[in-house]
């Protein structure tokens, strides 16, 4: 689920909230990073879970409705094309889902079930919903298309709920489109029977995409001066208080990945920060980065320290 940059982005803003120095104990930021991480987890699961509980609002209202004193025809045989849409149904009962909410006690939508009635409101209002129950049933195609529409249009643009997940957890603004991405992919390419994990993926590739974020952070924090010291001399017609702070934690990262990450190509390592910078710094600030980061390589080159094994990695 998470992606190499979306690992560089979290190490950013853990280095840029660090408040110490090089021989200061930051175990707890490291701490932070890791947590901040497998947050993200929490955030897939309490997007998911939402359109389950979404469908259980629709099956609680038709249910209420035919128990009504007087209930008129519709009440007594509503369409249940959405309740029994296959795709929810899959989502609802999916076994390994169930655990990992479970697991990880994503509870929210009990406390805070005033999110699924946004959102439950949402649909009914929306033409998608309309166009849907034109009909009474369906095929798994339609179903599907149905519920990549729903998320896609209506759940995650939602300002109400994009209100609640920032003050629930400030680092998931930042993994929120990653997430809705995901799942939108999985949604995209379920079929009618798919694996018990199809809807758990692991957070992490493999082991590799962890230990690569502890130690882009570590060997950046321990080697700043260093760093700082390789930048300054490569940008010695700028004035250090005119470097934007994330422009030189940017550039710090970034050597240090060039240095220390033998099996990154230099460009990769180039290129995702200079996208990093775009998104999260000034407008000049890749162009600037992007110069400092060339004197730098080809310095390296010249000396013969660039430290890479395999071919096409320089």
């Amino acid at each position: 689920m998470l992606n190499r940059r979306h690992i560089r982005v979290k190490v950013m803003q853990t280095i840029y909230a660090f408040n110490g120095g090089e021989s200061d104990d930051f175990s707890k930021d490291q701490k932070f990073l890791v947590q901040s991480l497998e947050d993200m987890y929490n955030l897939y699961l309490l997007q998911l879970s939402l359109l389950i509980e979404v469908q259980k609002k629709a099956e609680d209202v038709l249910d209420k409705s035919s128990l009504k004193h007087l209930p008129t025809a519709e009440d007594k045989n509503p369409n249940r094309k959405f309740v029994n849409n296959e795709v929810l149904q899959l989502l609802k009962n999916n076994r390994a889902l169930k655990d990992a909410i479970e697991q990880y006690g994503v509870k929210n939508w009990d406390l805070d079930d005033e999110y699924v009635e946004v959102i439950y409101k949402a649909i009914l209002a929306s033409d998608i919903y309309k166009e849907y129950m034109q009909t009474r049933t369906s095929d798994f195609k339609e179903d599907k298309h149905f519920v990549v529409d729903v998320f896609k249009e209506i759940v995650a643009p939602n300002e109400k709920l994009y209100d609640y997940l920032e003050d629930k957890n400030l680092t998931w603004l930042d993994d929120l489109p990653t997430v809705n991405t995901n799942i939108l992919k999985l949604l995209r390419k379920v079929k009618p029977t798919v694996a018990d994990n199809y809807f758990t993926p692991k957070l992490f590739k493999d082991l590799d995409d962890k230990e690569f974020a502890i130690k882009l952070f570590k060997k950046t924090i321990l080697n700043q001066s260093k760093l700082n010291e390789a930048i300054d001399q490569k940008a010695k017609n700028w004035e250090a208080e005119r470097i934007a702070q994330i422009d030189y934690i940017l550039m710090q990262m970034a050597v240090c990945e060039i240095q220390n990450f033998p099996s990154i190509p230099v460009k990769v390592s180039i290129n995702e920060y200079l996208e990093i910078a775009k998104e999260y710094s000034t407008p000049k600030s890749s162009i600037f980065i992007n110069g400092i980061l060339d004197k730098l390589v080809k310095e390296y080159q010249e000396k013969g320290t660039l430290n890479k094994v395999g071919r096409g990695l320089m």
